[in-house]
């Protein structure tokens, strides 16, 4: 591997320019002149444009300039040591050591690894110091390189590992402040930069440096372009709270889902280490704290290092189905503002309204609002919004079930193929299958030996392109059509059921049952998913839709209600006080449809806390059906009554299963002793509690 700094780059007490504009261009032109980049200009604008999103300037007078550039033909670094100093934004004052990082667009990850070495070493005093010492440009060069491992006996750069304090020697006492239960804070973090090269190790060494000096377990990931090596489960498990100094997404968050978290941008992580430490011990000892989002069951799927197939797929599903929800929510909310505000015709003439008619030209004819023009020209738009996002369910389905098996390469050929399964009416089960499709084909070419210059393009041109035909050519010639076959006859038997009294209140009562068997997890989002991908078909012509989804979200409202009514009024003393704090939130979290609000009694006592609940459930399925309730909107419980009719038929339902959940887990813990089943396997591998945050509604 070619040295990545020679003293033709090295520039010592030169004056470059009066402000960092002009040193970075000084800089870039340096490694033009020696053949490392093909225009100085275009280097200097993306190095620019990376100090234009966030300043890099650093504490004790450093800056570290940086960018991935197609201009760069060969990683380098140039270096300048400036007098007077010049201002990067660093809160201390002007930097005197400037760094100058140029990677390729495509660099390899060995040369990753070793620019990262070098933005690690700018946290050790002595390596400062040896660099304002210098009498040379060798002298620095040598420093340099020594730090970086460069040279004919250097070892072969790798992803890096995890940073621990704990591992460090010497920590120093713990302040009492940072302990918890006697014993230091076990604190995990993630540092990652847009770039991948610098911020993310300097935050990732700052961290580490401090929480040694406090005396805190502190175990750091830092995600860099050149890799990461994920930290075990069992050391996140065990972590009192989690710090993110992150400038990007954190990849695979959910392992750390329900975590009380700090959040911040990665030069905090670099600038105020202690001060985000001591944070997260404040969270970890704040039962309100804000907490890392996702649910129990993702988390825990993450903590196996060698997860069967089954539960693989399982994980990846899911995955899709929580990033599609925020569409399904938002969409259908706004959809049914528009029939509260337009009238249910909206769906008919919603389009004509938008285009033929203004704020300032609102509609003469055909007003079918209660609420007169303006409703009907402000529900039409609702309407024709919440469509539009809904249009995006099987795309986002698909593109994120491919995101979870092959990260950001499978996203548009998965949500290409879930566009081409809809335009196939092969539904949801043709943007799973898609989706899988995408995912795979996108994984496999991210693993193919490609040569060094075409790296750079396989996830940006060569896996999108290839995965997209591969995937929905698969659709259009092979699959699409027995699938659309397939969700057609599934629909007109459930068309079917509903229309006939006895089966569908048998429909009635499966759809209660899975929607409280667990709470949120896998069979949950599988009847929810199924609702809300026949939502948009519902109308009074085809009402069956409707009725689906009423069903299932008056029965995913009843286990958190059912909970918060036990252990908050009918018979406080079978419950812990915590859980007695859990069942106030839970009847927020029940009213909302969040069906996780039962989580936390479910955890402590699923043998008599699941079956009430799915007893509750399969009352409340059952008498929708009977009542004919249906619902326009899929997600917002009580507060989308405007969208559910009849309303009576819902709130009976919905207490009367609540009534029966409630009286049933009460008789259950008070007639019933426990059993201890130490191996026994339920829907939860850890509580959650109801300020968890687990915003991928429950409903899912």
């Amino acid at each position: 591997m070619s040295q990545s700094i020679t003293p033709e780059l090295v520039s010592l007490d030169e004056p470059l320019g009066a402000d960092k504009a002009a040193v970075i261009r000084a800089l870039a032109a340096r490694v033009a002149a020696q053949g490392r980049a093909t225009d100085p200009e275009a280097l200097f604008q993306d190095a620019w444009a990376r100090e234009q999103k966030d300043e890099t300037g650093l504490p004790g007078g450093i800056a570290i300039p940086h960018a991935k550039s197609a201009a760069v033909t060969q990683p380098s670094l140039a270096f300048a040591r400036l007098a007077p100093g010049v201002d990067f934004g660093a809160p201390d004052g002007p930097a005197d050591l400037v760094f100058l990082i140029a990677a390729p667009d495509g660099a390899a990850e060995a040369h990753l690894a070793v620019l990262s070495k070098l933005a690690r070493s700018l946290m050790q005093d002595d390596f400062t110091a040896g660099l304002r010492a210098a009498s040379t440009a060798d002298e620095v060069v040598a420093i340099v390189r020594d730090a970086i491992g460069e040279g004919e006996a250097a070892p072969a750069a790798s992803v890096p590992a995890p940073a621990t304090a704990a591992a460090a020697p010497a920590a120093s006492p713990v302040d009492a402040g940072l302990r918890i239960d006697g014993r230091p804070a076990r604190i995990v973090a993630v540092t990652a930069c847009a770039t991948g090269i610098a911020h993310t190790f300097m935050a990732a060494d700052a961290l580490t440096a401090a929480g040694k000096k406090d005396g805190v377990d502190l175990v750091v990931e830092p995600q860099g372009s050149s890799g990461y090596q994920a930290l075990p489960q069992e050391v996140i498990d065990n972590a009192d709270a989690v710090i993110f100094a992150t400038d990007v997404d954190v990849r695979e968050q959910q392992r750390f889902a329900g975590k009380p978290v700090v959040r911040s941008g990665v030069k905090r992580g670099i600038e105020q280490p202690s001060q985000m430490i001591g944070e997260a011990v404040a969270a970890a000892k704040n039962p309100n704290a804000a907490r890392v989002s996702g649910t129990a069951g993702a988390a825990a799927a993450a903590s196996t290092a060698h997860i069967s197939f089954g539960a693989r797929i399982q994980r990846i599903l899911l995955t899709g189905v929580s990033y599609m929800i925020p569409f399904v929510a938002g969409g259908g909310l706004l959809i049914a503002l528009g029939f509260l505000l337009g009238g249910y015709e909206v769906t008919t003439n919603a389009s004509t309204i938008i285009t033929q008619n203004s704020l300032w030209d609102l509609p003469t004819t055909d007003i079918t609002s209660d609420f007169g023009p303006l409703g009907q020209y402000l529900g039409s738009v609702f309407f024709m919004i919440g469509a539009t996002s809904m249009g995006f369910l099987v795309s986002a389905l698909a593109g994120y079930i491919s995101f979870a098996i092959a990260d950001r390469p499978g996203i548009a050929p998965g949500f290409v193929a879930g566009a081409v399964a809809v335009l196939m009416n092969a539904g949801f089960i043709g943007g799973i299958v898609g989706g899988l499709l995408a995912g795979v084909v996108a994984w496999w070419l991210g693993r193919l030996p490609a040569p060094r210059w075409l790296r750079g393009l396989m996830p940006v041109v060569i896996i999108p392109l290839v995965g997209s035909i591969v995937a929905s050519g698969l659709l259009v010639l092979f699959l699409g059509r027995p699938i659309a076959t397939l969700m057609q006859w599934l629909t007109d038997w459930l068309t079917s059921l509903t229309e006939s009294g006895g089966a569908a209140i048998g429909l009635g009562i499966i759809l209660g049952l899975m929607m409280c068997f667990d709470l949120g997890g896998p069979v949950n989002k599988v009847a929810y998913s199924f609702a809300v991908a026949g939502l948009a078909a519902g109308s009074a012509d085809n009402p069956a839709p409707l009725l689906i989804m009423g069903a299932v979200m008056c029965a995913g409202m009843v286990p958190p209600l059912a909970m918060a009514l036990a252990s908050t009024i009918l018979a406080r003393k079978l419950f812990t006080p915590e859980e007695r704090e859990n069942g106030k939130a839970a009847w927020l979290l029940g009213a909302s449809f969040i069906s996780e609000g039962a989580i936390p009694f479910a955890a402590a006592d699923p043998l008599r806390v699941i079956p009430a609940s799915m007893v509750g459930g399969a009352v409340t399925g059952a008498l929708c059906f009977v009542f004919n309730v249906q619902s326009y909107a899929p997600h917002g419980g009580i507060f989308v009554l405007f969208a559910i009719q009849p309303i009576w038929g819902f709130l009976v339902a919905l207490i009367a299963g609540v009534l029966v959940s409630a009286f049933l887990v009460v008789g259950f813990k008070r007639f019933i002793a426990p059993k201890e089943l130490a191996e026994a396997e339920t829907p939860f591998e850890a509580p959650a509690t109801a300020s968890s945050g687990t915003a991928a509604p429950a409903i899912a």
